[in-house]
């Protein structure tokens, strides 16, 4: 296919954008159009337009678990019992964050941490995402705190630059098949896209 495979995306946040983007590029296809990045709930009245549209050209549509379900499987049932054939429905376990933290080096030497403060099993967090700023909160660098970390009577879950700094961090120094050795939704992701890119560009080449 003349210059590469281009894989539409629909992601609930500008951080998951940043992610799918990455993993596209990791597979050697080309991110297309990215849609959504309004929330969870708008990304699920969506889906099936999104899925409609994977009918035709490969697609991946990525969200988090959260606590909606204890594993993937019921909440892809729920969303989408019929995905269409050039459809990558993903899940992440049980935040995105979780995906940047299995690279457990990468993540520490961004946040300038200790490797042993980073997770072994990010899919096992309740909430990778407070586990991130938590993080960042003992990092050696002031600006990293200052960036991820809330400020005292905020009200607010994450620092003014939260989602910069892992945008930058999954553009720049994630790598996803180190992370993928520690995250299995991550590695089934990868697969999926990788069949994606196989399958949909070996018809159309």
């Amino acid at each position: 296919m003349p210059g590469g495979l281009v894989i539409t995306a629909a992601v609930e946040g500008i951080v998951d954008e940043a992610v799918v983007r990455r993993l596209v590029q990791h597979v050697g296809a080309i991110p297309g159009a990215i849609y959504g990045r309004n929330g969870k709930q708008s990304l699920r009245r969506k889906i099936h337009g999104y899925n409609n549209a994977a009918q035709h050209s490969p697609w991946v549509i990525l969200v988090d678990l959260d606590q909606e379900a204890e594993c993937a499987p019921p909440l892809r049932a729920a969303w989408l019992a019929r995905p269409a054939p050039w459809l990558c429905f993903r899940i992440a376990v049980r935040k995105v964050e979780a995906w940047l933290l299995a690279d457990r080096r990468g993540i520490a030497s961004f946040l300038r941490v200790a490797l042993r403060k980073v997770p072994v099993d990010p899919e096992s967090l309740t909430d990778p995402k407070q586990t991130m700023v938590n993080l960042a909160g003992q990092s050696r660098n002031r600006e990293i705190r200052e960036d991820m970390v809330p400020r005292p009577g905020s009200g607010r879950s994450i620092g003014p630059a939260y989602s910069s700094r892992l945008i930058e961090f999954a553009t720049k120094h994630w790598c996803p098949e180190k992370a993928a050795a520690h995250c299995e939704s991550l590695r089934r992701a990868i697969a999926c896209l990788e069949r994606l890119k196989k399958s949909f560009g070996g018809r159309h080449a």
